[in-house]
C-alpha cells in the first residue's frame, strides 16, 4: 500500500477531505470506545468455521454521497458469500446515505440482463460477471480512474485481472476486476489410485490413460463439457493453450487454425470416445458440480465448490475428493481462471460515484470476501488478503487434510486470462459469448466435421468478429 497522502480517484485528496474524513473517524472512535471498523456489525460467520474473521474496514467516501445504488450480481456457487455481501453492501450504503438494493441472478442470465438494460438505458448501476465482459465496451463507463486509485493504494493489480479488464487499444478499462477464481482439476483419489494415480494426473495424457481405465474397470466418466456454458469455454481453452494453440496471439492477430489447436481437438475426440458420454454436450454450469457431489464423475475441471457443496451434503465424497494444478501439454500447463470477478457500470447508471465508491470498500475488505467464500474468492492485490497462505495451509472450513487447497497459493502461475497470450479484447468477449470454442470441439467430436474442418470453420467465424470490431477501432493487431 502506497503510504502518503490519501488519494480520489487518481487525484490527491483536498485538505478538507483529509480533515473531514480524520474526524469522521474520530467522532466514531469516540462513541463507546468504539474504532470506526467496529461500528459496523460483522456478518454472521459459517457455525463450521475455525479461525479468525476479517474485521470490516470502512474509509469515509471523498465526496458526499446520496440516493440508489442498484447492484445486480450473480448467486455465488458458495451462498455463504451472498449472506455475508447483502448485509455488507447494505451497512455500508446505510453508512454514507446511500439506499443499496442487492439482487442477485444465475450467472447465465447476466449477460441477457446487461445487453436488454442497455438497449433500454435503464437499471442497475453497477453489474458483475464472472467472464469477460469485453464486448459491451462501447457501451459502458472507463472505470481507468477506479483501477488507478485502487492501484495508487494496493499497489500493482494482478495482470491476469488487468488484461481481463482494459484494452490496450484503447486504453479504456472497460470494467473493474478487483479478484478471480482458480481452476484446478478435482479427482476422486478412490477412482484414480488403483489406475496407478494415486495423487491424480499431471499432464493431458496421464488424464487419458488413467480416465479410460476408470470408465474401462468402474464404469465412471470424467466430465469436461463440450456445451454452451461458462465450464465449457474455459477448460477447452486450457487444453487448447496447453497444447499450444490459441484465439489469437499477443498482437491480437487470430491464430486458431493451426496444426496445434487440431491436435487439441484430435486429443478431446480420443478423450471423449474412451472415457465420457453424450452428457458433456448438455453441460451446463452446475453439471460438474452436481455430477461430482454426485460420485459420478471421476474427474472435473472445477473451483472449489463442488468440494464445498460436498463438505455438507455428501462429507465421504468431499474426503475422497482432491486436487491438482493444470495439467500439462505438449507445450505448456495453463487453466484459465474459473470465474474473474469484472464489474462494469453501464453509461445509464446514475449512480456511478456511489458504485465506485462502493467498489473501493469492497476491494478494501476483500480479505472477509475471500473468507466468507470459504476460500473460493481471490483477489487482484494479494496485499490485501495477508491471510490467505494461512487459510489455504490451514482450512478453516473442515479440509480433511486440513492443508488439501494448500497448493492454490502457486495458481498465478498456471492461470491465464480469457484470450491469453493477447487481451480480452471485445471480439474476444463476443467470440467467449458466442461459444465458438466449444461449438468447434463439439462438431469434431461428435463426427460431424473433421477436426481439420472444424478448425478451419471456427476460425472463419473468429476472423470475422475480429474484423468487426478492429474496424471498429476496437482491437488492435
Amino acid at each position: 500500500m502506497n503510504e502518503g497522502v490519501p488519494r480520489v480517484f487518481g487525484r490527491p485528496r483536498t485538505r478538507r477531505e483529509v480533515l473531514r474524513a480524520a474526524a469522521a473517524a474520530a467522532m466514531a472512535a469516540s462513541v463507546g470506545g468504539a474504532s470506526a471498523c467496529a461500528s459496523e456489525e460483522s456478518p454472521t460467520v459459517d457455525p463450521g468455521a475455525t479461525g479468525k474473521e476479517p474485521e470490516v474496514t470502512f474509509a469515509e467516501p471523498a465526496t458526499k454521497l446520496s440516493g440508489d445504488l442498484k447492484i445486480l450480481l450473480w448467486s455465488h456457487f458458495v451462498p455463504s458469500h451472498d449472506t455475508w455481501f447483502d448485509k455488507f453492501a447494505q451497512e455500508w450504503g446505510k453508512r454514507v446515505g446511500v439506499n443499496v438494493v442487492v439482487d442477485h441472478v444465475d450467472q447465465a442470465q447476466i449477460p441477457t440482463r446487461i445487453a436488454a438494460e442497455i438497449q433500454a438505458g435503464e437499471g442497475h448501476d453497477v453489474i458483475q460477471y464472472i467472464a469477460t465482459l469485453s464486448q459491451y465496451e462501447p457501451s459502458v463507463l472507463d472505470l481507468k480512474d477506479l483501477v488507478d486509485e485502487a492501484s495508487s493504494r494496493w499497489g500493482e493489480q494482478l495482470e491476469l485481472c488487468r488484461k481481463s479488464s482494459s484494452n490496450p487499444s484503447t486504453g479504456k478499462f472497460y470494467a473493474y476486476s478487483p479478484g478471480w477464481v482458480p481452476d484446478p482439476g478435482n479427482f476422486r483419489k478412490s477412482l484414480w489410485e488403483p489406475v496407478g494415480f494415486p495423487q491424480g494426473p499431471t499432464t493431458w495424457d496421464e488424464l487419458l490413460t488413467g480416465a479410460t481405465e476408470i470408465k474401462k474397470s468402474q464404469n465412471v466418466q470424467l466430465g469436461l463439457g463440450m456445451s454452451q456454458e461458462i465450464d465449457s469455454n474455459m477448460v477447452l481453452r486450457a487444453l487448447m493453450w496447453s497444447f499450444g494453440a490459441s484465439e489469437q496471439d499477443e498482437n491480437e492477430r487470430v491464430t486458431l487454425n493451426s496444426p496445434e489447436t487440431v491436435a487439441a481437438v484430435e486429443y478431446m475426440t480420443n478423450l471423449y470416445k474412451q472415457a465420457m458420454t453424450p452428457e458433456v454436450f448438455s453441460w451446463n454450469a452446475a453439471s460438474n458440480n452436481q455430477g461430482l457431489v454426485a460420485g459420478k464423475l471421476s474427474y472435473v475441471v472445477n473451483s472449489i465448490s463442488a468440494w464445498r457443496t460436498a463438505q455438507e451434503s455428501n462429507p465421504d465424497i468431499a474426503d475422497d475428493t482432491f486436487f491438482v494444478p493444470a495439467l500439462r501439454g505438449p507445450k505448456a500447463a495453463l487453466a484459465a481462471q474459473h470465474v474473474l470477478y469484472n464489474w462494469i457500470v453501464p453509461e445509464h447508471a446514475t449512480g456511478a460515484d456511489a458504485a465506485k465508491e462502493f467498489l473501493l470498500h469492497y476491494t478494501a475488505n476483500f480479505a472477509s470476501a475471500t473468507y466468507h467464500s470459504k476460500l473460493y474468492d481471490f483477489c487482484a492485490w494479494s496485499d490485501l488478503t495477508p491471510d490467505i497462505g494461512d487459510w489455504l495451509g490451514d482450512d478453516p472450513f473442515g479440509a480433511k487434510p486440513a492443508d488439501k487447497l494448500a497448493f492454490l497459493s502457486d495458481a498465478v502461475p498456471w492461470s491465464a486470462n480469457i484470450g491469453h497470450p493477447g487481451p480480452a479484447s471485445t471480439a474476444i468477449g463476443e467470440v467467449f459469448n458466442t461459444f465458438v470454442i466449444p461449438n468447434m470441439f463439439a462438431r469434431a467430436v461428435r463426427g460431424e466435421a473433421s477436426p481439420e474442418q472444424a478448425v478451419a470453420d471456427a476460425e472463419r467465424q473468429v476472423s470475422s468478429i475480429f474484423d468487426k470490431w478492429r474496424a471498429a477501432g476496437l482491437v488492435g493487431g
